[in-house]
């Protein structure tokens, strides 16, 4: 059995809370579905979310109603490439279905290809659609790479009305990145008006959760990373920190590329 580290449970202990339990998988089903949401209640608390495919919005309502555990959705994704219209009825088809979090990729392809205008009126019909439903944007800062194109992918969701700044799908090959995370948390900080952070994509054990939260701390304020502000787009995190947390299952790893 392996001893754990003070400050390794500390940051298991913060961190799990702030988990958006995560199955994007091609073969997801309902099967999946249910383990997933069995999952997100544990015996050391509950993940603050779980982000599934649109079509099992509804089952994943049903399975955790009462748990206090959310259910986010995607839309617009992976690529970023659905006109206004159809990620508007996405939306307004998740809502319907009682979806708590709209997880929404932007144009980013605008934001490097072009002037940014495009991506801007897409997230302003995005936030139209949500009304006051919490909506994530996912940047793929892993795809915008430079970081002027990250802080202007970053302005451009803030002025939006973006309630958190996402960095990843999970459906390209770089994630989360600490660089990448800096400049939307600093994108947070300067907003002026409430916007959370979430990183996702390839954050799989509680290193890498210490590093994200320590920025956090670093440039929001040690009080600032609380659920309505700060999120972790995982699926395998979550074993690690039960791990830590003295409620570790060996051989349970799902893996989404998250």
């Amino acid at each position: 059995m392996t001893d754990h580290s003070a400050s390794e449970i500390a940051t298991a202990r913060r961190a799990l809370p702030l988990l958006d339990l995560t199955s994007l998988n091609d073969g997801d089903d309902a099967d999946s579905t249910a383990a997933l949401c069995r999952r997100a209640v544990t015996p050391a608390g509950s993940v603050a979310a779980v982000c599934l495919w649109p079509q099992f919005v509804p089952q994943a309502k049903g399975l955790l109603a009462g748990s206090g555990v959310k259910v986010a959705t995607v839309v617009n994704f992976p690529g970023g490439s659905f006109p206004a219209e159809k990620v508007a009825a996405q939306i307004a088809a998740a809502l319907a279905d009682g979806a708590d979090e709209i997880d929404v990729v932007m144009n980013y392809a605008d934001v490097y290809q072009g002037s940014g205008t495009r991506a801007l009126e897409h997230l302003k019909a995005c936030r139209e659609a949500c009304g006051p439903t919490t909506m994530k944007v996912i940047l793929e800062t892993g795809a915008l790479a430079k970081p002027v194109l990250v802080e202007r992918a970053a302005a451009i969701a803030v002025e939006a009305g973006a309630d958190f700044l996402k960095t990843s799908t999970g459906k390209v090959p770089v994630g989360a990145t600490p660089g990448a995370a800096r400049i939307l948390l600093q994108a947070c900080k300067d907003a002026g008006l409430p916007v959370g952070f979430k990183a996702s994509g390839g954050i799989r054990d509680v290193t890498g959760a210490a590093e994200y939260l320590a920025l956090a701390d670093e440039i929001c304020g040690p009080g600032w990373a609380s659920p309505a502000t700060f999120r972790f787009g995982a699926s395998g995190l979550l074993d690690a920190l039960l791990a830590v947390l003295g409620h570790g299952k060996p051989g349970v790893a799902p893996s989404s590329g998250y």
